[in-house]
């Protein structure tokens, strides 16, 4: 565990900074959190949480297809809105699976440490491997976030939900918000034939009305491509998302058996950047 990823890390109990002992951290009143051998921790709020987080299924679809290169595009994207004001130092990624491209970003910050906060055990499992400047939390992102005031200099969510006003406390006082969420025409050409879900047109709109409160826009940029993918890419793709949970069992290798055996694919976001208000 990174000594400056552990340094911004607060305990979910009590609010103390957090320590290195010789099975995991603890705080100084004496509550302690288990390393799990596959190098997790697991830092939920007193009660737990009701949020389960992504499958073993999905998490491996997900760690296959980021593994494939096929969204290495959205994650140079990611990186550009990240190092655009500045290298960070500090960097967490919110529902951030299984650190594919927090890796990513941080390859290109030498100098920087991450945090993966997920609250899927599966993904934190991977996660803790991503990268040697990264480590991994179990945690819920809707609860109080297991990190100390003002110790951030970055925080990421890619597809994944965003908590305003946990990020504006965490955020120091020039910190950024960098998010990216998928346009209209994400996926387009599998919307129809698999029966995905489509993206709200007014997404931007819920965007900017749960983050006002605590963030001010700072610059969105388009990311557009086309990928090429065969049909075990298809089923991968779609497995690693919320359609999974929308189509029964088998019903997703039918529908992709009668695509084209080389699928056009449209991967279309937006990468928006949030100052503190």
């Amino acid at each position: 565990m990174p000594p400056a990823a552990v340094a911004v890390l607060a305990c979910p109990v009590c609010g103390a900074g957090l320590v290195t002992d010789e099975s995991g951290l603890r705080c100084a009143t004496g509550h302690a959190f288990d390393r799990a051998r596959q190098g997790h921790v697991t830092l939920l709020p007193p009660g737990g949480s009701p949020h389960d987080g992504d499958s073993a299924g999905m998490v491996a679809d997900r760690a296959a297809f980021l593994a494939a290169g096929h969204y290495a595009g959205i994650t140079a994207a990611l990186g550009d809105a990240v190092l655009a004001d500045g290298e960070p130092r500090t960097l967490l990624d919110a529902g951030g699976g299984t650190g594919g491209h927090l890796a990513g970003v941080l390859d290109r910050a030498p100098d920087a440490v991450g945090l993966v906060l997920d609250a899927s055990r599966y993904a934190a499992r991977r996660a803790a491997r991503a990268h040697p400047r990264a480590m991994a939390v179990v945690a819920d992102s809707w609860a109080r976030w297991p990190v100390r005031d003002a110790v951030l200099d970055r925080v990421l969510v890619v597809f994944a939900p965003r908590n305003g006003a946990e990020t504006a406390r965490v955020l120091r006082p020039d910190g950024r918000l960098v998010v990216v969420t998928p346009a209209v025409d994400h996926l387009a050409e599998l919307v129809v034939p698999l029966g995905l879900l489509t993206v709200d047109p007014a997404k931007a709109d819920r965007l900017a009305a749960g983050l006002g409160p605590h963030l001010r826009p700072a610059g969105t940029t388009a990311h557009r491509e086309r990928l090429v993918l065969d049909h075990a890419a298809v089923r991968t793709l779609v497995g690693m998302g919320p359609h999974a949970r929308h189509l029964a069992p088998g019903e997703l290798a039918a529908r992709t058996a009668a695509l084209p055996a080389a699928v056009p694919v449209t991967v279309a976001v937006d990468v928006g950047t949030w100052a503190r208000a």
